[in-house]
C-alpha cells in the first residue's frame, strides 16, 4: 500500500544510524503475469529516494500462479516498462521474479538484466509454487553470479544448492 510508505520510511529513518547492512525496498510496482493490483511507482519512489538516495530498490510485478493450468510468463511489455521507470534511476535495482515462470520468460528478463550494470534478478516462489529445479539451474548457467539472488523456500532450496555442488563436481 502507497499508504504505508510514507510512515515506513520515517521509521526507517530514525533507524539510519544503527543501520550498518544495505537496505534493500520493495514494491510491487507494475501488473505482471496474472497480477493487477499494484503500489503507484512514481510516487513510491518519489518518497523512498528522499529518504533513501542510495537504498537499492527491489522493484516488482504483482503476480498470481495457479499449479492446475497453464501460466503466462513476463511479457517483452512488462520488461520494457519496467525498464522504462529504472532507466534513469541511479540505484542498484533488483527485479524480484516468481521461479515457476522464469525460465518461459528468460529471454525477456536476459533483456532487462542486459540495460544495465544495475539491475539484478531475485528468483522466489510461493510456498505452494511448483518448479523444475532445472529452470532454476539454467538461469544460473546463462547468467552472472552477481545477477541473481534466490529468495526460494523448502525443498526447493536444498535441491538447488545440491544440483549447483553436483555440477561444480562434475567439472572437476
Amino acid at each position: 500500500s502507497l499508504e504505508a510508505v510514507l510512515p515506513s520510511m520515517k521509521i526507517l529513518d530514525a533507524m539510519k544510524d544503527h543501520l550498518h547492512q544495505p537496505v534493500w525496498i520493495n514494491a510491487d510496482i507494475l501488473p505482471g503475469p496474472g497480477g493487477n493490483s499494484r503500489v503507484g511507482a512514481r510516487e513510491f519512489l518519489q518518497i523512498v529516494t528522499s529518504f533513501f538516495p542510495d537504498v537499492t530498490l527491489s522493484l516488482a510485478w504483482t503476480t498470481a500462479w495457479y499449479p492446475d493450468r497453464s501460466n503466462e510468463g513476463y511479457s517483452w511489455e512488462m520488461v520494457k516498462e519496467m525498464e522504462d521507470i529504472c532507466k534513469n534511476l541511479s540505484q542498484p535495482v533488483t527485479f524480484p521474479v516468481r521461479a515457476p515462470v522464469v525460465r518461459q520468460s528468460w529471454p525477456q528478463l536476459q533483456w532487462l538484466l542486459q540495460m544495465s550494470d544495475r539491475y539484478s534478478l531475485t528468483v522466489w516462489s510461493g510456498k505452494d509454487d511448483i518448479y523444475p529445479v532445472e529452470d532454476l539451474l539454467y538461469i544460473r548457467e546463462h547468467s552472472k553470479e552477481d545477477q541473481v539472488f534466490y529468495d526460494l523456500f523448502e525443498p526447493q532450496k536444498s535441491q538447488l544448492k545440491q544440483a549447483v555442488k553436483q555440477k561444480g563436481q562434475a567439472k572437476k
